[in-house]
């Protein structure tokens, strides 16, 4: 994986929101797409820039679409997003998503118990 792909992919808020939510563990695209308050199409559309990218993994279950980070993630992604996590704590937007994520986790339990066990872990 080349270090500038990631960073096109992280040069947009959309994409940089999502990542730092899937550094919390797996979610529906339901879920992100209520957390970031986007229309579903749009959500759909980065999460398939990322994939393209290798920076997250889609699985379906039943009608939904499942996004992870990869297990394991490349070294190069996996420093960036150590980076984002300690940089998160000082940008409001990336604090209020973990917020509303937070508020919303009872609803996404479900998505960790249908994955297969290696990518049920949160990152590091």
């Amino acid at each position: 994986m080349k270090l500038l792909e990631i960073y096109k992919c992280l040069c947009d808020q959309t994409r940089l929101r999502i990542l730092h939510l899937l550094g919390q563990g797996p979610l529906c695209v339901c879920h992100i797409q209520t957390i970031l308050g986007a229309p579903q199409v749009a959500i759909s559309k980065h999460l398939a820039y990322l994939r393209e990218r290798g920076l997250v993994v889609g699985q379906r279950h039943e009608q939904w679409m499942i996004y992870r980070l990869p297990d394991p993630a490349p070294h190069e992604l996996d420093l960036q997003l150590r980076c984002l996590q300690d940089c998160a704590q000082t940008y409001p937007v990336l604090c209020e998503d973990l917020k509303r994520l937070q508020k919303m986790r009872c609803e996404c339990e479900w998505v960790g118990e249908v994955l297969p066990l290696k990518a049920k872990g949160k990152r590091p």
